[in-house]
């Protein structure tokens, strides 16, 4: 789970009948830290996707919800935000054997296209991705009638 948190993704995962071997991975040490202490039993880590570096199909699933909605402020601009996080949802494909799920805020949505701090996307351009650079997908759907400002794009890999 990349931007996880606490890890709470586990938790609800299981709570679920889905016991899952967890791995999260958050920028924020205070975060990891107190995830440790809710969450014993999962693996959590201080960084981002590329600090851990997986290998290529390491993981069933790639999973990463809010973390790519907010420029970042070590990149020079917006535009070094949103390649960074396309960046991310590529390494987040190379690594899945199965399938990935993320969210991002949508453009569409004139409040959340105008905010300077936010990065937000057009489905469109994310489907780009899936015709372009990683046509090697098998299928892959966007779901975006639950919030107006958000979508979320599920891709499952050929086999």
């Amino acid at each position: 789970d990349v931007g996880c948190g606490f890890g709470d993704f586990a938790d609800f995962l299981n709570k679920r009948g889905m016991p899952v071997d967890f791995t999260g991975i958050d920028l924020s040490e205070e975060l990891i830290r107190e995830g440790q202490k809710r969450f014993p039993d999962i693996k959590l880590i201080v960084g981002d996707l590329f600090d851990y570096n997986p290998t290529a199909e390491s993981v069933d699933f790639v999973t990463l919800s809010g973390a790519l909605n907010r420029k970042l402020d070590y990149l020079a601009n917006k535009d070094s935000s949103k390649a960074y996080a396309l960046t991310v949802i590529k390494k987040m494909y190379q690594t899945c054997r199965k399938g990935i799920a993320f969210n991002l805020l949508d453009t569409r949505h004139e409040w959340t296209a105008s905010r300077w701090d936010l990065l937000s996307f057009p489905p469109d351009e994310i489907l780009g991705l899936f015709e372009g650079d990683l046509k090697s997908a098998g299928k892959y759907k966007i779901i975006d009638d639950y919030l107006e400002n958000d979508f979320t794009v599920h891709v499952w890999k050929a086999r």
